[in-house]
């Protein structure tokens, strides 16, 4: 048939670990989504794709398999050609989270904000700790379940920076500046 087929939900729900429960937080557990896609004309089965996506991804694959122009101003990027097999060179290497909503609402989840590679993440929370401040750095391959901050090591100092500048380069785009 000619009927693309999407899967997906919410984010992940914390049981426990961390020691908390909701949504809410940028670690690992809730940040991933379930995406699976069924179109046969042109997606193979059974394949993985490995790339970083999001759900601002969703509009632009649904125009671009219904042969809709993409309005230049909508984010995201269409998924048609990884699901299709096509490598791309200049996909995103990085995505952004925002937690906004406190005070307001009553999860009680502190603003923090992030950026994650394929390997690290940072964690930049607002007002927070004794200097206001307080950032998580974490090597998602070395620990997985985020349980050794690396942010304030000398030795991951340039990583540190460089997380930093990256996340105000899609803090930055996000905002349309």
């Amino acid at each position: 048939g000619n009927t693309l087929v999407v899967y997906t939900s919410d984010q992940g729900f914390y049981l426990g670990e961390h020691g908390w429960y909701d949504k809410r937080f940028m670690y690992e557990e809730s940040l991933g989504t379930p995406l699976l896609v069924r179109y046969p004309p042109t997606i193979a089965a059974g394949q993985v794709a490995e790339e970083m996506v999001l759900n601002l991804d969703f509009a632009p694959t649904f125009l671009d398999f219904a042969g809709v122009p993409i309005p230049e101003e909508m984010q995201g990027s269409s998924l048609r050609p990884l699901l299709e097999g096509r490598p791309q060179t200049d996909w995103r290497r990085s995505v952004y989270y925002h937690y906004y909503e406190y005070p307001h609402g009553w999860h009680n989840v502190k603003k923090h904000y992030g950026v994650r590679t394929d390997r690290y993440k940072l964690i930049h929370w607002v007002n927070r700790g004794q200097s206001g401040e307080l950032d998580e750095l974490y090597d998602l391959e070395r620990d997985p379940w985020e349980l050794k901050n690396l942010a304030r090591s000398r030795a991951h100092a340039a990583l540190r920076a460089r997380l930093r500048r990256e996340l105000r380069k899609l803090v930055a785009d996000a905002v349309g500046l």
